[in-house]
């Protein structure tokens, strides 16, 4: 079979990682910053498959692992947090994946997660859950589902799934196309889309793109048209981006724009029933219309995950640059935007360059510091990077 990364190498290699790609507006080409730069250092280790972090009012940090658990990091010590994961599908990329600590937690100590769910070993769907965590940290219990119904692969693939909170209070979800070749285009799917829902209900926003359709699913949809989103960070001035898998080829950096088609159809427009890997991350001929990537990997493979905006005073020249986690590109990439959010470079500093495996989750805690997960499935730890 002829691969995409096959025809770019017959091509001579034309779609450089971080140059212009097919579909992309174009970026700087990566440099490789001198070490000295930043501080890494291991907060914890121990876990498997960590997937994202929380942060709490009393420094500690609450961990989600994809096959179905729940850590409390303190102190550098990892503390299970005993809930009821029984309902997790743990299949392929899917299980237990996104958190988000209710803004409220010190009040009501609730907090939101993303799985994948399945009864008697049938996959379900992919939902969003709300947990109160216990006063002692030791355990949570299941206050009720947020969202139901996003669409699940039986082998967890594209299973999506990150949330994360506009400046207006709006919570956004990233979920994934589940491979399945219609469901990114398909306005009555939520699948292959970012959604826009309000955080204690589950319901639609005011403002939310198609809110007068007669499908309640349609009415909580914010973008479309994407591939397996899996990174989604808030900019100072509102602007949300989101990093994108492409599939061997040209991984993505995206601007959120409301109602925005992002171009990722394998089915052709219908016109085949196979999941098509060879058409374009976003395809400007078929959807002229549809939002250009900021950014693409072009013939590099990263599989760009988690994202965060780096901000405050400590990070010096890195204030406001935006730090992305790659997977099979084992490193961490620096997004240096302009005030539009266009990209004017991107940097891979040398202390997180292959140095501790695969990356997954990216957050700024507290501190002001960037807190990263690995995900090598063998004594995975929490990493706490700062600017020397």
């Amino acid at each position: 079979m002829i691969t995409r990364r096959g025809l770019l190498a017959g091509a001579g290699g034309l779609l450089l990682a971080g140059c212009s790609g097919s579909n992309g507006r174009g970026a700087a080409r990566p440099r490789r910053t001198t070490s000295g730069g930043l501080r890494v250092e291991v907060v914890a280790g121990g876990l498997e498959h960590g997937w994202d972090v929380g942060f709490l009012p009393d420094g500690s940090t609450l961990v989600t692992q994809r096959p179905g658990r729940l850590a409390l990091v303190s102190g550098g010590r990892v503390r299970p947090v005993r809930a009821n994961f029984d309902d997790v599908l743990a299949a392929g990329e899917g299980g237990l994946m996104g958190l988000l600590v209710h803004p409220g937690f010190a009040r009501d100590r609730r907090f939101v997660t993303c799985q994948t769910h399945q009864v008697g070993g049938r996959a379900v769907d992919v939902r969003l859950i709300t947990w109160r965590l216990s006063a002692d940290g030791g355990s949570a219990r299941r206050v009720g589902p947020l969202v139901t119904g996003l669409p699940v692969n039986p082998s967890g693939r594209h299973s999506g799934c990150r949330p994360a909170l506009a400046r207006d209070g709006a919570l956004l979800v990233t979920t994934g196309d589940t491979a399945r070749p219609e469901i990114a285009q398909d306005l009555s799917s939520l699948g292959g889309k970012v959604l826009r829902l309000n955080l204690d209900t589950g319901r639609p926003l005011p403002g939310n793109p198609f809110l007068d359709s007669p499908d309640p699913a349609t009415r909580l949809i914010h973008t479309y048209g994407h591939r397996n989103p899996q990174g989604i960070a808030v900019r100072r001035d509102g602007r949300v981006l989101v990093a994108e898998h492409g599939p061997d080829v040209d991984d993505e950096l995206n601007p959120l724009v409301a109602g925005g088609n992002y171009g990722w159809d394998p089915s052709s427009g219908g016109r085949t029933g196979f999941y098509d890997e060879s058409v374009p991350m976003t395809d400007l001929k078929q959807f002229p219309d549809a939002v250009p990537a900021l950014w693409t990997s072009g013939g590099e493979t990263e599989a760009v995950c988690d994202a965060t905006v780096l901000t405050g005073p400590r990070w010096g020249p890195l204030d406001g640059a935006l730090a992305v986690t790659a997977l099979k590109g084992r490193k961490v990439l620096l997004f240096h935007l302009a005030d539009d959010a266009s990209v004017r470079e991107v940097s891979i500093p040398a202390e997180l360059d292959g140095t501790h495996g695969r990356l997954r989750a990216a957050a700024q805690g507290p501190d002001g510091a960037l807190y990263i997960t690995t995900s090598n499935g063998d004594d995975d730890e929490l990493l706490r990077v700062t600017r020397r």
